[in-house]
């Protein structure tokens, strides 16, 4: 709901692209009664791709911007299963064969495919993993038909030639839009990221991290008659010689999402998803377990996705254009954290142009934003592509105690992070170090 003591804004907003960043910026502006339109390239609102983990970080975000947002989450989202594992991250394990010495074990009392460890996430924090096209779905549900339009990819952008400052959307079908300012959320295929940075800039397009994956999913009765019940109800990342494999349950349960990762050094860049065949996938993780054996002997579609990441650039703004989400620090789902980096974008964001009461400040509020929001985000890029490694034996190698402590160590600035106090920094700035907020 629109809140009733604040003055119009005398500038419109366009939001370029409807997905998770878009919709929760959307929605959190929207509260502020901020005009605003979303475009967006698909005849309707909708997320591909699987299951993706919201840590609590990103829990605390939802329900500091919104409570449509995070009842939005509370309805989707999905924790591991037993009362025991609900303050667990993940299990960890060796899934590789190759690992174990001859009498079949990989340390001490501990063989392929047992429980090594668990990474350990505050207590009660609000977290889970959510199928994305549900949440979406609920999302979509607070976003009025009124400032949607679909059908419209951009596919490139211009400075308005009234003298206004305003900016001008060019979409595929040969219409324009004229805005007071664009917020680009167009993902990792932004088009407003290469307008910004300029088209030469190293950094303008996203990057091959050097894996890919297999994505699936798994009914839970069949998980479970696989694997057991504590490894298919719960959370597990099974670490291997360059590739990894994670599971964990989404749609309350009833399903179990899989990630098989692997590594190559190239890759075409033109093409970001390949179909292979059912029998070349299992070729890849033929020296692995039985448990990792059944897990992908069990995946339906063989599709690979290649994993993608932007390299860091140095500005998250240019004029009254601002990147947001993955448009701005695109990431591997390593530390499965890029989402929730996301909706806390939108939370700093949302809540600065709040604070820009005419059109000249909205520049202002982008600088702030890029000054807190940058360092931040670009740091989960630079380790969730470490983290991959980590599980792949490629950053201490095979030394499971190495790997331990990595783990244990690697993932608490993100979680226990306060974005009240980022966003009051990024209000100082806005207002200038002086004035008192």
């Amino acid at each position: 709901m629109a809140s009733t003591d604040s003055p119009k804004k005398n500038y419109n907003l366009a939001i370029v692209g409807g997905g998770i960043s878009g919709l929760t910026l959307a929605i959190t502006l929207l509260r502020y009664d901020i005009p605003i339109t979303i475009y967006e390239a698909a005849p309707h609102f909708g997320e591909i791709g699987a299951g993706v983990y919201l840590g609590p970080n990103a829990g605390r975000a939802m329900k500091l911007m919104s409570p449509k947002i995070h009842e939005a989450f509370t309805k989707t989202k999905t924790g591991n299963q037993w009362k025991e594992k609900e303050d667990s991250w993940f299990t960890i394990r060796v899934g590789d064969e190759r690992k174990a010495d001859k009498d079949g074990f990989v340390k001490p009392g501990k063989k392929v495919g047992d429980a090594l460890f668990d990474v350990p996430m505050e207590a009660g924090g609000d977290r889970g993993g959510v199928y994305r096209a549900a949440f979406l779905d609920e999302l979509v549900k607070d976003v009025p038909d009124s400032v949607a339009r679909f059908g419209k990819r951009v596919v490139d952008l211009s400075n308005a030639k009234d003298n206004s400052g305003d900016m001008v959307l060019h979409f595929a079908d040969g219409t324009t839009a004229q805005h007071s300012a664009v917020i680009g959320c167009d993902g990792i295929k932004s088009k407003t990221r290469p307008w910004l940075l300029g088209k030469d800039d190293p950094a303008s397009d996203a990057v091959y991290s050097g894996k890919y994956a297999y994505r699936g999913l798994i009914p839970m009765d069949k998980a479970v008659e696989m694997l057991g019940e504590e490894v298919a109800a719960n959370s597990s990342i099974f670490l291997g010689y360059h590739g990894h494999i994670l599971t964990f349950p989404v749609q309350k349960g009833k399903t179990m999402n899989v990630v098989a990762f692997n590594s190559s050094k190239t890759w075409d860049e033109e093409k970001w998803v390949v179909t292979t065949s059912k029998e070349k996938m299992e070729a890849e993780f033929a020296e692995w377990g039985p448990q990792v054996q059944k897990i992908v002997g069990a995946m339906e579609k063989p599709d690979i996705w290649a994993l993608f990441m932007h390299p860091p650039c140095n500005t998250f703004y240019k004029g009254r254009l601002c990147l947001l989400g993955d448009a701005a620090h695109a990431t591997t789902p390593h530390q499965g954290a890029g989402a929730g980096m996301c909706i806390e974008d939108s939370y700093i964001l949302a809540n600065l142009i709040n604070e820009a009461n005419d059109v000249n400040d909205l520049e202002r509020a982008f600088k702030a934003f890029d000054q807190v929001r940058r360092e931040r985000t670009q740091k989960n890029v630079t380790t969730s592509k470490e983290a991959g490694m980590l599980y792949d034996f490629e950053l201490h190698g095979d030394d499971l105690d190495k790997i331990e402590e990595s783990f244990l160590s690697r993932m608490q600035w993100i979680w226990e992070f306060s974005l009240e106090e980022q966003l009051e920094q990024a209000k100082k700035i806005f207002h200038g170090d002086g004035t008192k907020i």
